[in-house]
């Protein structure tokens, strides 16, 4: 199982944002959290961001929609270039269909969950997908405490994912960090957002190899 650190930039300075993408070089992919003031109390850019920082990234961008009306606008992400477009199954009325159009467009289909939503019922949604994100904070804020009372949730993915035979990554996304990294990564995720972790430190991809050493030493054991 590979391990996977993607940096969010909400934590970088949004006024050099091609330095900030350099600064990760090292990182599998650049998280880029998408907020529209609706699905979340929070705004932060949107598409003519992301299409402006494409050409940039010395790394995959993996971009995380928390925004209303999913349907329509996550197939113009994936349309514009980015490599992996995730979206809240809460905020999707049609998430097959949705994902399907996303793959169609040549991106990595991910469905993200917020910590009040279980897996019931949508366990039969993993072959549709090629991603899982467990939300290990509310959505809306950077910097905020993880809540271990989702790692059951993780594990329990983990083992559909596994019954099922599924290449599926399991993500998780909220206070990421030193502290935190092995226990997700006990409970079976492989894919890591971090973003005060990394933005923070003096030397970020000094930061990066820290946090995929602590998981995969985890996945080893």
């Amino acid at each position: 199982m590979g391990i996977r650190i993607s940096p969010s930039i909400l934590n970088s300075d949004v006024s050099d944002l091609r330095g900030e993408l350099a600064r990760i070089a090292s990182a599998d992919w650049a998280h880029i959290d998408v907020m529209d003031n609706h699905f979340v109390p929070n705004l932060t850019w949107g598409l003519p961001v992301v299409e402006a920082i494409l050409p940039h990234s010395p790394v995959p961008l993996d971009v995380h929609l928390m925004i209303e009306d999913a349907d329509r606008w996550a197939p113009q992400y994936a349309e514009a270039g980015a490599q992996g477009v995730t979206f809240h199954v809460e905020a999707a009325q049609a998430p097959i269909r949705l994902a399907r159009e996303i793959r169609r467009l040549g991106a990595r289909a991910g469905m993200a969950l917020r910590p009040a939503t279980g897996l019931d019922g949508l366990v039969e949604l993993l072959p549709e997908i090629d991603m899982l994100l467990v939300m290990t904070v509310e959505p809306g804020f950077g910097g905020q405490s993880f809540l271990d009372a989702m790692l059951p949730k993780i594990r329990a993915a983990r083992t559909a994912v596994s019954a099922a035979d599924l290449d599926v990554w399991i993500q998780v996304d909220g206070g990421v960090n030193v502290e935190t990294i092995e226990r997700a990564a006990e409970a079976g995720a492989d894919t890591f957002v971090a973003g005060s972790a990394v933005y923070r430190a003096e030397d970020a991809a000094a930061a990066i190899a820290e946090l995929r050493g602590l998981a995969g030493g985890a996945h080893a054991h």
